[in-house]
C-alpha cells in the first residue's frame, strides 16, 4: 500500500533547467570556456557536481567544483528571481497527496541553496514536505538509489510503499533501484526514455487514476 510520495524537484515541480543551464553557461564563459546547452543534456538530474563537472570534462578542463557551483548558484538566484513558476499541476498534486494523508519528501540532487530559491519562487513552503533530502545528504547521486532510500527512511516508510515522481532517466533508475514505484513526467525526456517508469504522464495535471491507489 502506498504510504509516501518522494518528489524530485527540477522538471517535476519547477522548470528550472533553462535557468540553471543559462547560469552554468555564464559561469563557464567567465572562465573563458564556451559551452552549449546540449553539452548539459547527459547530466540532467545527476546533481550540480556532475552537471558542471561532466561538461568541464567534455571540454578537457579542470574546475574547482565548489567555486564553480557557488558562482553558478549566485547567477541562478539572480536570473531565476520572478522568472520561474511551478509546472502545471505541481502544487495541486502536492496538495492532493497531502490531503490523502500520505507522507511527502522532496528528494533532489540539487544543493539546498537551489531548493530554497526554487521553493520560494514557486510559492511552495518547505513545510509542505515532511523531509527534504538534497544532493549534499548522500554520497552517491542518481542514478544510484541512495537519495530515495534516505528519503524513505526519513519518513519511516518502506521503499516498496513509496511512489517516486521523476522527470529524468537517472531519477527513474534511482527510484527503481531503491525498490519504489515510479511516475515519470515527460517534461525533460520523452516517454520512450522514461519507459522503465510504472506510469508516465505529460504533466501532473494528467496523473493516471491508479497512481495514488495501490
Amino acid at each position: 500500500m502506498i504510504g509516501a510520495v518522494l518528489f524530485d524537484m527540477d522538471g517535476v515541480l519547477v522548470d528550472s533547467e533553462p535557468f540553471i543551464c543559462k547560469a552554468a553557461i555564464m559561469m563557464f564563459s567567465e572562465l573563458g570556456i564556451k559551452v552549449k546547452e546540449t553539452d548539459f543534456q547527459p547530466f540532467i538530474g545527476t546533481g550540480e557536481n556532475r552537471y558542471l563537472g561532466g561538461v568541464a570534462e567534455l571540454h578537457g578542463i579542470t574546475i574547482n567544483i565548489e567555486e564553480a557551483k557557488a558562482r553558478t548558484y549566485k547567477i541562478y538566484s539572480e536570473i531565476a528571481q520572478g522568472a520561474i513558476s511551478p509546472l502545471p499541476g505541481a502544487l495541486s498534486f502536492v496538495a492532493e497527496c497531502r490531503q490523502r494523508g500520505l507522507k511527502l519528501s522532496l528528494a533532489t540532487s540539487a544543493d539546498r541553496i537551489k531548493v530554497e530559491v526554487n521553493l520560494r519562487e514557486i510559492g511552495l513552503p518547505a513545510g509542505s514536505f515532511d523531509s527534504i533530502i538534497t544532493g549534499l545528504d548522500v554520497r552517491n547521486k542518481k542514478p544510484f538509489p541512495d537519495i530515495y532510500l534516505k528519503a524513505a527512511e526519513s519518513l519511516g516508510v518502506r521503499p516498496e510503499n513509496c511512489l517516486v515522481v521523476e522527470d529524468a532517466v537517472s531519477g527513474i533508475e534511482a527510484g527503481k533501484k531503491a525498490g519504489c514505484k515510479c511516475l515519470g513526467v515527460t517534461s525533460s525526456f520523452d516517454a520512450l526514455a522514461l519507459k522503465n517508469a510504472d506510469w508516465i504522464c505529460d504533466s501532473l495535471l494528467n496523473v493516471p487514476d491508479d497512481v495514488l491507489n495501490w
